[in-house]
C-alpha cells in the first residue's frame, strides 16, 4: 500500500467501452482537494463546500483544454468514507476520457491507489472494523439475494459485535485467572468448574458460528454442480430445464456437445454454476475428445456431480465405468431420466436408487433440486442464519477454539492458573484478528489485496 499521508486515486467505477453513463473518479487524502481545485473550473460562482456538489469543466491545467463535463463532490475529512478529505469526479462512462481524467489527477501529485486501500485506509482511520470491511467486499461481490442479506448483516456490525462480546468474555477470565497467578494469597480462590463452564458456553457459541459459516459459504460462494452421463442421454435438456431458456444444444445426435456449457441460476438462495459436459466416450473425433478431457478436468473441481442415465433403456456397464471415473469425496446424484417413457425392468436399477426425473416434461425437477443442495450439508430452512463468517473468520475461529481445548486440557489434568492463561491468551488473539483489534500489516495487505481498485 501507498504511504498513508500520501493521497491516492483510482477509478471507483467499473469503465467499458460503450457501457456506463458515469464513471467516477475518487481522490483521497490531504492533496485531493488542492488536486481538485487545479483541475476543475466550476460554472459561474459556486462555493467550494464539504458534501456539496459543484459542476463544472476537467481541465488540462497547461493549455485550460477541456476534458469533461463533469460534477464535483467535495468531501472534508474527517466526514467521509476514508475519514481524509475525498473529491470525487463525476464524468462521463467510457475508456478514454475517465482514463485522460485519472491521469490528469496523478500527474497533479496523487498516487495511484492499490486494490482496496480506500477501505484500508477506512480501518486504519477507524471508520470501519475488518468486519465491516470485509462484509463490503461481499456485498459488492453476492450473487444472491440472501448473500447480500448476509453481508448487509456484517455491514451492521452484527460479526463485529458477536465477536468482540466473545473475547470480552474471555478477556474477563482472563483477568481472573491472571489475578489468581498474581495475588493469589490476597484473592478469594477461583472454583475451576466455574471458569470451565463459562469457557464452554463460549466455545459452543464459537461452534453454532461455525454451523452457520457453512450455510453462508454456501450462499456466499455458490456450488459448481457438473452433470455427467453417456452421450444422448439429456444432460443440455435437464440444464436448459433448470436455467429456464435454451442455452445448450439439444439434439438426438450424440456426441453434440462438444465442450463444456455454463450457467449460473440461484436455487434457495444459493448461487450454482452448471456445467454441461460433453459426454465422456470413446471417440475417434478430435474435436469431441477435446471436450470430453475438459469434461473430466470438471469433475475434479465440481462440489456435486450428477451422473445421468436413461431410465428407460436401464442402468448399464457404461454408465457403471462412468461412475467410476468421479473423484473420490465429491457427493454424487444418481439421476434417471426419461421416466416419462417408462422404466426398465432390471435388479440393478432397482438397487442404485435413482431420483427419477424427465427433464422434457418437468418431471422430479423440483426433487432434485432440493437433493441437491442437501448432498452438500445445505439446511433449506436457513431463516435463522443471521450471520456468516467468511472463511479467514471462520479459520481464526476454529484457532480460538482448538486454544480453549488447552484450557480443558489444563483443567482435567488439575494445572495451576499458569497454564491456562497461554491458551486463553492465543484465543483472544485469535478472536481479536477477526476484527482487527490485533493483527498485523502484512494480514491487513493480504485482506484488503481482495478488494477491487478504487473501494
Amino acid at each position: 500500500m501507498n504511504n498513508s499521508n500520501s493521497t491516492i486515486a483510482a477509478v471507483a467505477t467499473a469503465i467499458a467501452p460503450g457501457e456506463g453513463s458515469v464513471a467516477i473518479v475518487r481522490i483521497s487524502g490531504p492533496k485531493a482537494e488542492a488536486i481538485g481545485k487545479q483541475l476543475f473550473v466550476c460554472a459561474g460562482h459556486q462555493e467550494w463546500e464539504s458534501h456539496r456538489v459543484l459542476y463544472g469543466h476537467v481541465v488540462e491545467p497547461s493549455s485550460g483544454e477541456r476534458i469533461d463535463e463533469a460534477l464535483l463532490l467535495l468531501m472534508r475529512a474527517p466526514r467521509s468514507f476514508t475519514r481524509e478529505t475525498i473529491v470525487e469526479l463525476h464524468c462521463h462512462g467510457g475508456v478514454v476520457v475517465v482514463q485522460r481524467v485519472l491521469d490528469l489527477v496523478l500527474a497533479a501529485g496523487a498516487e495511484r491507489a492499490k486494490a482496496g486501500e480506500f477501505s484500508q485506509r477506512a480501518f486504519l482511520n477507524g471508520r470501519l472494523d475488518l468486519t465491516r470491511a470485509e462484509a463490503l467486499i461481499d456485498l459488492i461481490t453476492a450473487r444472491s439475494e440472501r448473500a447480500a442479506q448476509l453481508a448487509m448483516a456484517g455491514l451492521s456490525g452484527g460479526v463485529q459485535g458477536k465477536i468482540e462480546a466473545l473475547r470480552q468474555r474471555l478477556l474477563d477470565q482472563l483477568a481472573e485467572l491472571e489475578a489468581r497467578v498474581d495475588f493469589e494469597e490476597d484473592l478469594p480462590s477461583l472454583n475451576p468448574q466455574t471458569v470451565t463452564a463459562e469457557l464452554k458456553n463460549v466455545a459452543e457459541e464459537m461452534q453454532l458460528l461455525l454451523t452457520a459459516a457453512n450455510q453462508g459459504q454456501m450462499l456466499r460462494e455458490g456450488l459448481r454442480v457438473a452433470i455427467v452421463g453417456q452421450p444422448n442421454v439429456g444432460k443440455s435438456s435437464l440444464l436448459n430445464r433448470l436455467c429456464g431458456n435454451e442455452r445448450a444444444i439439444v439434439s438426438d445426435q450424440a456426441g453434440t456437445t462438444r465442450d463444456l456449457l455454463d450457467i449460473e441460476l440461484v436455487i434457495e438462495g444459493v448461487p450454482i454454476t452448471l456445467l454441461d459436459t460433453a459426454g465422456i466416450r470413446a471417440s475417434e473425433d478430435k474435436v469431441e475428445q477435446l471436450g470430453i478431457e475438459r469434461s473430466r478436468r470438471a469433475l475434479t473441481n465440481a462440489d456435486v456431480v450428477i451422473l445421468m442415465f436413461n431410465i428407460n433403456a436401464g442402468w448399464s456397464s457404461a454408465d457403471e465405468n462412468l461412475k467410476l471415473e468421479i473423484p473420490k469425496g465429491i457427493p454424487l446424484l444418481l439421476v434417471g431420466n426419461k421416466i416419462d417413457l417408462g422404466k426398465a425392468d432390471c435388479n440393478k436399477l432397482n438397487a442404485i436408487n435413482a431420483l427419477e426425473i424427465s427433464a422434457e416434461k418437468g418431471i422430479g425437477i423440483n426433487n432434485l433440486k432440493k437433493q441437491l443442495l442437501l448432498s452438500c450439508g445445505y439446511c433449506l430452512d436457513n431463516s435463522g442464519i443471521q450471520l456468516a463468517l467468511n472463511r479467514r473468520q471462520q479459520d481464526l475461529t476454529k484457532a480460538a477454539a482448538k486454544a480453549l481445548d488447552g484450557c480443558f486440557a489444563a483443567a482435567h489434568n488439575q494445572l495451576p492458573w499458569d497454564f491456562w492463561t497461554i491458551d486463553l491468551r492465543e484465543a483472544i488473539a485469535h478472536l481479536g484478528e477477526i476484527t482487527g483489534a490485533e493483527i498485523s500489516e502484512a494480514v491487513l495487505d493480504r485482506v484488503f489485496s481482495k478488494f477491487c481498485i478504487g473501494k
